[in-house]
């Protein structure tokens, strides 16, 4: 007969269910604090789909303090190309599976994305910051600095949207350009400015406000290149497939920028508390394009 039945405790089992006692108690101590790896991934995955309400614009115009999202228009050259790509995109906070797993709160550099998405949510709406002083309220004008800031849903931390010289080191992932990022520290790599579509108009438009969702030019300050989205470079995010944002200016044949380069800086719907402008009624009457500043002529 063997010298030990199953029921024999064998070696150091009274410290082992002491220590196995002691992982019970940790594990429940961080669960109820919300610190188990699983909770704070769901939760940072709640605060970036979050809803969140656009500031609504009175006079029709962008002003310091507002809460938006940058939409990257229809694109009409990516139709036959990219058909995929064609519809409307938003600006917004590009998250891969090991950033997500492995913070509980946004890691800086964070990346950048254009998504499918035009519901505005705490990884797609942003702040119009001012860099100069100006008071909360008072509008952005063409050719003013203005920084981006965004929350990601979050309470306790601001990114805020830049970019800088392309390198050897420091690069677009899928097409070598110059890179978009998001950093906690405010200079003169985060200072954007609003240039008015028409480039035969611009000198005129300098200084005047900066109508909201209406076509732009969304430029950076320190390297004088344009926000883009090429749409023919995707990557895999841990929220599926999104588009790479960078910072590029695309002409044509008459040196005017593509439509690559058109941005339009979205608020609110005053009638819909959860909707956008995006989703009103156009009230112009058919064949006349809305807000497009004499694209016609």
């Amino acid at each position: 007969m063997a010298a030990y039945r199953p029921g024999v405790l064998i070696g150091n089992w009274n410290e082992d269910a002491y220590l196995e006692e002691d992982r019970f108690r940790d594990f429940m101590r961080k669960r109820e604090r919300g610190e188990l790896l699983t909770q704070k991934i769901n939760k940072l995955q709640d605060n970036l789909l979050k809803k969140i309400q656009l500031s609504v614009s009175k006079d029709g115009f962008v002003h310091f303090g507002d809460t938006v999202m940058l939409l990257n228009p229809p694109n009409k050259s990516s139709v036959e190309n990219y058909p995929g790509a064609c519809g409307s995109l938003t600006l917004a906070i590009d998250l891969d599976e090991i950033s997500i797993y492995s913070a509980e709160s946004l890691q800086v550099p964070c990346g950048v994305s254009a998504v499918k998405s035009v519901d505005p949510m705490g990884r797609n709406t942003f702040c119009i910051l001012s860099v100069d002083g100006d008071a909360v309220g008072q509008p952005i004008r063409f050719g003013q600095n203005f920084g981006l800031g965004t929350t990601g849903g979050l309470s306790d931390q601001m990114l805020y949207l830049a970019s800088d010289h392309k390198s050897f080191m420091r690069s677009a992932k899928k097409s070598y350009l110059q890179q978009v990022f998001l950093t906690d520290e405010r200079s003169y790599l985060t200072c954007w400015k609003a240039t008015f579509l028409d480039p035969q108009l611009r000198l005129e438009y300098e200084g005047f406000p900066v109508p909201a969702n209406s076509k732009i030019i969304i430029t950076h300050c320190h390297t004088n290149r344009s926000l883009a989205v090429p749409r023919n470079f995707w990557t895999r995010s841990y929220f599926g497939k999104e588009y790479e944002v960078i910072c590029h200016t695309y002409l044509d044949s008459h040196k005017a920028e593509e439509e690559k380069n058109y941005w339009e800086i979205v608020t609110g719907n005053p009638g819909d508390e959860d909707g956008t402008m995006i989703d009103r009624p156009n009230p112009h009457l058919a064949g006349i394009r809305r807000n497009e500043f004499h694209e016609e002529t």
